[in-house]
């Protein structure tokens, strides 16, 4: 696996400084719709899982450019950057997923 993980500090910072990011919430739409970083587009994880070659042009992710996935606490997001990457994605990981997300935007409150 040739993934990497990128932390809330580092991603917040790329987001505040600008930096285009495609960040991909593989959570069900649901939970999504509950809560989600605002720059972050859904694609459930059931589509990654299903993945095959003839739906890997229909995902419509660039392959040129960083995507950052993230889920709830990190595993699902794993198993699909896992997926990604056989698909020559250029993936990074949220560690910790929205759980680390939201307990680091709730330290920067205090």
């Amino acid at each position: 696996m040739t993934y990497k993980k990128i932390t809330p500090k580092e991603l917040h910072e790329r987001l505040k400084s600008g930096e285009k990011v495609l960040l991909l919430d593989v959570r069900a739409e649901e939970k999504f719709n509950e809560f989600h970083i605002k720059e972050s587009r859904n694609l459930p994880k059931t589509n990654i899982f299903q993945l095959d070659e003839k739906q890997d042009a229909q995902l419509s992710l660039p392959k040129d450019q960083e995507i950052i996935v993230t889920c709830t606490t990190g595993n699902s997001a794993s198993k699909c950057a896992a997926i990604l990457d056989t698909y020559d994605y250029h993936v990074t990981v949220l560690d910790g997923g929205l759980t680390a997300w939201k307990a680091y935007k709730n330290s920067l409150e205090d």
